[in-house]
């Protein structure tokens, strides 16, 4: 029911900065929130940031705390994570995700997902 396409991954040196959009589209009227996780080889998934739709509260994992945000354009149903002073241990593979539970939370649902853009950083 809710599809969602990222983009904007590529290759950066340490320092640098990205954005990565994600795209969504079909019922997007019945998602609540919105996340960005990303997975690095070898590692767990690790949940990013959330936003939810309406009033744009979000939340960040404390690793990217200060040097990544997360925002909305609901006219363009996209959520952006634009990512400054990266590190090479960001390095991974980004997901969109979207949730239906009604409450933001790192660990909320996450019914809906994207397919992901890798992101490498370089030192």
């Amino acid at each position: 029911q809710v599809q969602l396409v990222e983009s904007g991954g590529g290759l950066v040196q340490a320092g640098g900065s990205l954005r990565l959009s994600c795209a969504a589209s079909g019922r997007t009227f019945s998602t609540y929130a919105m996340a960005w996780f990303r997975r690095a080889p070898g590692k767990v998934r690790e949940a990013v940031a959330a936003i939810t739709w309406s009033a744009g509260s979000t939340l960040y994992q404390d690793s990217v705390k200060g040097r990544f945000t997360i925002s909305r354009d609901n006219a363009k149903n996209t959520v952006y994570l634009q990512m400054n002073s990266l590190k090479p241990e960001d390095t991974a593979v980004y997901y969109c995700a979207a949730s239906m539970e009604g409450r933001l939370s790192l660990s909320s649902r996450y019914g809906y997902w994207g397919q992901g853009t890798q992101v490498t950083v370089s030192s």
